[in-house]
């Protein structure tokens, strides 16, 4: 995910091309280019039977910055579908709906995701990350003096369509369609056919996809068109001479509020204002989520008032009826800081420059002599490191001098829960642990036998936002708590003033911006008996995205998971803040790197230069 995914902010990172990089000290090859993390679209109906079976009550149907045409597309044949579970009758699907759902988005076709216990060597297209549309067919012939194009059709065609070539960005809409030297307004599958008007970068060969079918469109349009649920309100309007309009609004589910206007109406010199006259200017409610329907007015004869002044007052009314029912919904939060909490106390734990010092080894190196670290207080080892013999004396003599601790990863598949447990147990019996750092919630649960004796850490994968998260982390008796990366100085400060809960900051280190359970050493979801196994090579491998930036990518091999690092290290400056302890990240540093490091975090200094970022941590996300 991407590391603003969290918060709506998400950058497309998956979208974009990138090369795969394999690095030794002397040689770099390209294995691989393209949209390397750009997955295929989710269909899941094959799966809806057993979704509800397994008690899943609810769907999301994921379509940011979709079109309504989709919207109503998808919603009308996953209601078909979710029925027809429900119902008594023989489950399958028909290939028109199928072909529907890719004709109004697709990338490249689609994916069953996860849903399968099969490698899934299906999922990413690396081709092109936007709409495909539906294949129609190869150009045969180019005149392009005429700007005609001929081809076998692989699909259905009309005067309407939307096309694209797949060397060119550019859509066409199809105005002239010939069979022969006949114009016709439809062509079907099989059918040898004239496209008129194309001109473009388009060769015979190339391939031809419909982005947009006209009679789909027509079809999905007019299933919504029209429909535009507004919310009814009642109308009582007080209008007499010399005295303030008055205005009360209600409805029937207890929205009641009056409107005592500036507008004083006197007597009319030409034409009166008439009841019909107000209720058209009431009515007038265009695109707002409201309708006047029933009005009872109280109008005294002979009176004028300006027609502005009745839209102002429509306007009022609609603006103050939102707004109560949009506060009806708030929840109400108190930022307040509590009276046990004492500003004073508060200014001696930012000024306390005494924070422990944590270390994360993401990637270790059975070459290095760890013994020599300096002035670390809590060590953080993968778990996937006490599944593997080869590292057992390293952990041990690790084990044996710092306090250990064994870092659970943010995904652990189902069917992995088991050996990890049994390796976890052994891990206890054989070395120093002192506790866990915990990276979902599903963990607490996973080792909850051990909680009173091993200390418990949580990652900043809890995603600790505000005042109200830590607070609720904190009934889970957590030692301390690692706020996240994506909060900024001003966050930090804001959590401070509410907060009692020991808090952990990371400070230095190649910040995570995608965990995928998909191996791009692999192209799979799973190991596979033929796969290359590159992952247990001596190379580094990464992703080079267009601006030549490389992004570190590190296997797990135990689950088939990919975590891939940001490309400049993340170095902050956390003098000023009142958390008690800090954490250093590692990946690819060596030990004098290390202490370097150590003894500049000591320092509460922060790395400049290229390589380095403060990440979001000096503007707001």
């Amino acid at each position: 995910m991407d590391v603003l995914g969290n918060r709506g902010k998400c950058a497309g990172t998956c979208r974009l091309p990138y090369e795969l990089i394999s690095k030794s000290a002397d040689k770099e090859s390209i294995l691989d280019r393209g949209y390397l993390l750009s997955t295929k679209d989710l269909c899941g109906l094959s799966y809806i039977p057993d979704l509800i079976n397994i008690g899943v009550s609810s769907l999301k149907i994921e379509g940011r910055m979709k079109t309504p045409e989709y919207v109503a597309t998808v919603t009308r044949i996953y209601r078909k579908y979710i029925d027809l579970a429900y119902s008594n009758e023989n489950y399958s699907i028909d290939p028109q709906d199928q072909k529907d759902l890719l004709q109004v988005f697709n990338r490249g076709g689609f994916s069953n995701g996860h849903y399968s216990q099969d490698p899934n060597r299906n999922l990413i297209f690396k081709e092109k990350p936007n709409n495909m549309g539906i294949y129609v067919g190869n150009v045969a012939n180019y005149n392009q003096v005429k700007g005609h194009i001929t081809l076998n059709l692989n699909d259905n065609l009309t005067i309407g369509d939307t096309i694209t070539f797949e060397k060119e960005e550019t859509k066409y809409k199809i105005s002239e369609l010939m069979m022969g030297k006949k114009n016709i307004d439809y062509a079907t599958d099989g059918m040898l056919v004239t496209i008129g008007r194309m001109k473009g970068n388009i060769k015979p060969g190339d391939k031809i996809y419909k982005l947009e079918s006209k009679t789909l469109s027509s079809k999905t349009l007019a299933s919504y068109q029209g429909e535009n649920k507004k919310h009814t309100l009642n109308c009582k309007i007080e209008i007499h001479k010399g005295t303030p309009i008055i205005i009360q609004i209600n409805d029937n589910n207890g929205l009641n509020f009056s409107i005592v206007s500036d507008v004083i109406p006197d007597n009319a010199i030409r034409q009166p204002i008439t009841e019909e006259r107000i209720i058209e200017q009431f009515s007038k409610t265009g695109n707002t989520p409201f309708d006047f329907e029933n009005f009872d007015i109280d109008l005294e004869d002979n009176l004028y008032i300006n027609i502005s002044d009745l839209n102002e007052l429509r306007r009022n009314c609609i603006e103050n009826a939102s707004q109560i029912i949009i506060n009806s919904r708030k929840r109400t939060l108190s930022n307040d800081v509590p009276s046990s909490i004492s500003i004073s106390k508060l200014k001696n734990v930012i000024t306390n420059k005494q924070q422990k010092i944590s270390l994360l080894l993401n990637v270790l190196d059975v070459r290095a002599n760890y013994s020599e670290l300096e002035d670390v207080d809590s060590l953080y080892i993968p778990l996937k490191y006490f599944t593997k013999s080869g590292y057992s004396n390293i952990i041990k003599s690790i084990s044996s001098k710092f306090s250990t601790y064994i870092y659970m990863p943010s995904i652990i598949k189902s069917n992995y829960r088991n050996l990890f447990m049994t390796h976890i147990d052994r891990a206890l019996n054989e070395y120093n642990i002192k506790g866990f750092v915990l990276s979902n919630l599903g963990t607490f649960k996973m080792l909850e036998k051990y909680k009173s004796k091993y200390e418990f850490i949580g990652n900043y994968t809890l995603n600790v936002f505000n005042s109200i998260s830590i607070e609720e982390y904190g009934k889970l008796e957590l030692s301390r708590i690692t706020l996240s990366p994506e909060l900024n100085k001003q966050d930090i400060l804001d959590i401070s003033k509410t907060n009692e809960q020991k808090t952990e900051l990371i400070v230095y280190g190649n910040t995570p911006v995608m965990t995928t359970r998909y191996c791009v050493l692999g192209n799979s979801n799973k190991c596979y008996p033929n796969c290359k196994t590159l992952c247990r090579s001596k190379y580094k491998y990464y992703l080079k995205d267009r601006l030549g930036l490389y992004f570190r990518v590190v296997p797990d091999n135990t689950q088939t998971i990919n975590t891939i690092y940001n490309s400049k290290i993340t170095s902050i400056d956390f003098s000023d803040l009142p958390v008690n302890s800090v954490r250093i990240d590692i990946l690819d540093e060596n030990i004098l790197e290390i202490n370097d490091v150590i003894r500049t975090v000591k320092q509460q200094k922060r790395f400049d230069g290229k390589d380095y970022t403060n990440a979001d941590f000096i503007r707001e996300v």
